[in-house]
């Protein structure tokens, strides 16, 4: 009669295939976080485009002349209290074109 030794774990294949399967996990779910986080980043910066745009025009409802350059809103309380967002993308600042009275 053949007794059992008593030992209790893992055996080699079972670890192997554990880490498979976390592998296998790994590779769907990682590539899945950066697309998110870099498509984040576009939604914030549209966003900002549209809120910058937006003082811009209300700027020139109250004042009757179109900003020079950004550094005019930034420094109001009004428009941006905490300072005027930079591009999460590109992490640089946004630049107003002197032309269209936009965000280039």
């Amino acid at each position: 009669m053949r007794r059992s030794s008593g030992k209790s774990g893992s055996s080699l294949i079972e670890l192997l295939v554990v880490v498979t399967i976390l592998g296998i996990l790994a590779a769907i779910i990682v590539p899945r976080i950066s697309v998110t986080a870099s498509t984040a980043k576009e939604k914030v910066d549209a966003e900002n485009r549209v809120l910058i745009n937006s003082a811009v025009e209300r700027y020139y409802v109250l004042e009757g002349d179109w900003p020079a350059d950004l550094t005019v809103l930034d420094g109001d309380l009004e428009y941006f209290p905490d300072g005027i967002p930079v591009d999460p993308v590109t992490n640089s600042a946004y630049s107003l074109n002197s032309t269209t009275h936009r965000l280039d």
